[in-house]
């Protein structure tokens, strides 16, 4: 009888016996890196991935500045000089411009959104590193403001289009790069188009 009860005491234990305190200790540590280290690549994940509504926007304030500087003459003279109309180059003198040829960069005086002396060519808007608007972003009239947050830079560069040479002379700048970038916290986008000077003596 002593031996029957012992065997059935050893096969209840074995039926009873389950995981150890160390053991579920562990198995609880090992979850919990598992758990962690999948939270720090979706946090990383969310954290690197645009905002939808601030791509739409970026590309809406690129898209509106881009058109603005393509929609600018392109002259051989500056379009307040008296013979912006029948200059046939970009020089002074005879067949020229009478005062002002169009180089890189704005005449002095001239600012983007002014009411007396504004930008008025595709060239206007060069400066050395890129022209940043100042914040808030504004249309050319100076209103309608972005949102804040969101600053642009623009670039334009005398580029060789196809067969049409280009440099950064005012006689040689036939054409021109223009690249928007807008930014918002570690997010850009950049947007580019080029203009050829395909009407030198359309001053509007």
């Amino acid at each position: 009888m002593c031996i029957e009860r012992r065997s059935n005491s050893n096969a209840y234990s074995a039926a009873q016996s389950g995981a150890t305190l160390p053991e579920l200790i562990m198995f609880i540590v090992i979850v919990s890196i598992s758990v962690l280290g999948i939270l720090s690549v979706l946090d990383l994940t969310v954290r690197r991935s645009a905002d939808p509504m601030v791509r739409k926007q970026m590309l809406a304030i690129a898209e509106s500045l881009l058109e603005e500087v393509e929609a600018m003459p392109y002259t051989y003279c500056d379009p307040t000089d008296a013979n912006v109309e029948t200059a046939s180059r970009a020089q002074l003198g005879a067949g020229g411009c009478a005062t002002t040829v169009e180089n890189l960069g704005a005449e002095a005086g001239e600012t983007r959104s002014s009411s007396t002396t504004p930008f008025n060519n595709v060239n206007d808007y060069y400066a050395s590193g890129g022209y940043a608007l100042p914040s808030a972003i504004t249309d050319i009239s100076g209103g309608n403001p972005a949102p804040a947050g969101y600053s642009a830079t623009i670039n334009i560069t005398p580029e060789a289009l196809n067969t049409i040479a280009s440099d950064s002379s005012a006689a040689n700048m036939n054409a021109l790069r223009i690249a928007v970038t807008v930014a918002h916290g570690d997010d850009s986008l950049t947007l580019e188009g080029y203009r050829s000077r395909h009407s030198p003596n359309l001053a509007q």
